[in-house]
């Protein structure tokens, strides 16, 4: 006999509905308990509690931060609008500058602006595709700067080559409106024919890019080689960049000064690819021939005896370096003419000369493969003063950058000079410890060689047997004296896209 359950009845199988439907509810009272349901509260009001408790120790952690970071803000928005407003950076012209600006503009006479009647050639290597330039903003300047040196004290050279049908124009309608001597040159496509070349390990020849840029500036001092009875004081040599004719003229004959007469070798603006961006990295160097630091005020590193940065941070008109160009750079012409016959003696009549460097100078290029410096700096090399033995001497090259002349790759950038310069003073802290964190400047091995001395180069050196084509060897040489310009590098002319831009490439640098 089957057992029944102890609570008297037999369990059946039913479904889910069946006690639903059977049992009278009314007036039924459950007591029921849920253990679990107490333990869930009470978990969940200690961990309310504790929240509030962990949030009652971090709130004021938090209202400190805030507070931190507010208060870094409002010092930071201080210091921005006192240096804005009282410490600008290169805005309040020295007396001299702001002299020569107030006879130009109280004035409208031709040659206002050239008081000692100096002789000046311009210099120009032009690149203008659609002729926005020559027939815009850029062309307007260079005749009111010609108009405030006196179109009777100026020749203009322009050169131009492989631009385009609107290039070309703009060109000529600029040419008819210049009222001084010039020669005004268009070509087509320049012409390697005979050009300089190179072979590379793979075998292929190029023409080298700084090669190119070199003749396309000598081509524009043709004339200088055409008219030798020509004499000139000051040579300008023009990029293409948009600048104010004042700038430009008060780069000519206020940088430098010794009573009243500008002393300089060279001087340069300072050139913008951006509001911010210095451009020219590649062309200066600061006075010990270290390469730039990061792109932004005070562009120069700390590296050496930094006199160059100090420079800039004291405010100079004339900062100490070794080479610059800052698209647009004024030149003592002697060096670009043959001396005059007044300094040649009758026991010395090697009238390749000038102030103890060869003359006439003109722009050129590296001769070793994968070592490539700049025309624009090796121009300065073969122009400045030599450093002096010791490097313990202070020096002073004849070259100088000159941070209160600003032009801009745009017109939009150049629009926003005037302002950006009157904050710029907060950047040199940031400056200084980011360009040693990515490890600025460069190492250059052959930085502090000097003219004339032997040295021990590293060179690339051909040899087809080899898989590479060559390799590099250490070689003993004389030194020229412009290893501070030079980087491992290699730059090759290639072929432009519809476009006009691309027109060269980088060649990597062979390992060994």
């Amino acid at each position: 006999m089957a057992r029944l359950p102890r609570h008297g009845y037999e369990p059946i199988a039913r479904s889910s509905r069946d006690g639903v439907e059977e049992i009278d509810l009314e007036g039924f009272k459950p007591t029921i308990s849920y253990p679990h349901r107490r333990t869930c509260v009470s978990t969940l009001i200690n961990a309310t509690r504790g929240v509030r408790r962990r949030r009652r120790h971090w709130l004021p952690i938090a209202w400190n931060l805030r507070r931190l970071i507010s208060i870094i803000a409002w010092i930071l928005l201080t210091l921005i609008l006192f240096t804005f407003l009282f410490v600008p950076s290169y805005t309040h012209l020295p007396p001299h500058y702001a002299a020569l600006r107030n006879v130009v503009q109280e004035s409208k006479t031709p040659g206002r602006g050239n008081p000692r009647n100096s002789t000046v050639f311009i210099a120009v290597s032009l690149y203008d595709k659609d002729g926005v330039l020559a027939g815009g903003q850029w062309g307007q300047a260079l005749l009111d700067l010609i108009d405030m040196i006196g179109p009777d004290n100026v020749f203009l050279s322009i050169y131009e080559n492989d631009s385009d049908v609107a290039g070309e124009r703009a060109l000529q309608q600029l040419s008819d409106r210049v009222p001084c001597n010039k020669s005004i040159v268009y070509e087509d496509h320049f012409n390697f024919t005979g050009f300089p070349t190179v072979t590379l390990p793979d075998g292929s020849e190029h023409v080298r890019r700084v090669e190119y840029l070199a003749e396309v500036r000598n081509r524009a001092l043709r004339p200088l080689d055409e008219h030798p009875e020509l004499r000139f004081d000051r040579l300008l040599f023009l990029n293409d960049v948009y600048f104010h004719a004042l700038d430009a003229l008060q780069l000519l004959f206020s940088t430098n000064t010794q009573d009243g007469v500008p002393d300089y070798r060279a001087a340069c603006a300072v050139d913008f690819i951006n509001p911010f961006k210095f451009y020219d990295t590649f062309a200066s160097r600061d006075l010990e021939g270290y390469s730039m630091g990061l792109p932004f005020y005070p562009w120069f590193t700390t590296a050496g005896k930094a006199q160059s940065r100090q420079d800039v941070l004291q405010g100079k008109d004339a900062v100490r370096v070794r080479s610059c160009w800052g698209g647009m750079v004024a030149f003592d012409a002697g060096f670009f003419q043959p001396p005059p016959p007044s300094i040649i003696s009758p026991s010395n009549t090697n009238t390749n000369e000038y102030k103890n460097h060869p003359a006439p100078v003109r722009f050129r290029s590296e001769s070793d493969l994968f070592w490539e410096s700049s025309e624009c700096c090796l121009i300065h090399a073969d122009i400045q003063t030599p450093p002096p033995p010791s490097p313990e001497e202070d020096t002073d090259t004849g070259i100088y950058m000159n941070p209160f002349i600003r032009v801009a790759y745009h017109p939009r950038s150049f629009s926003w000079l005037g302002l950006t310069r009157r904050f710029e003073k907060l950047y040199s802290i940031a400056h200084g410890i980011t360009s040693r964190i990515v490890g600025l400047p460069v190492y250059n091995p052959r930085r502090a060689e000097v003219a004339g001395e032997e040295v021990q180069d590293r060179v690339w050196v051909a040899d087809a047997g080899r898989n590479q084509g060559g390799g590099f060897s250490t070689v003993k040489r004389i030194a020229n004296g412009d290893g501070f310009c030079g980087r491992w590098d290699m730059q090759v002319l290639k072929r432009r896209d519809e476009n006009g831009e691309g027109g060269w490439m980088a060649v990597p640098v062979p390992e060994s």
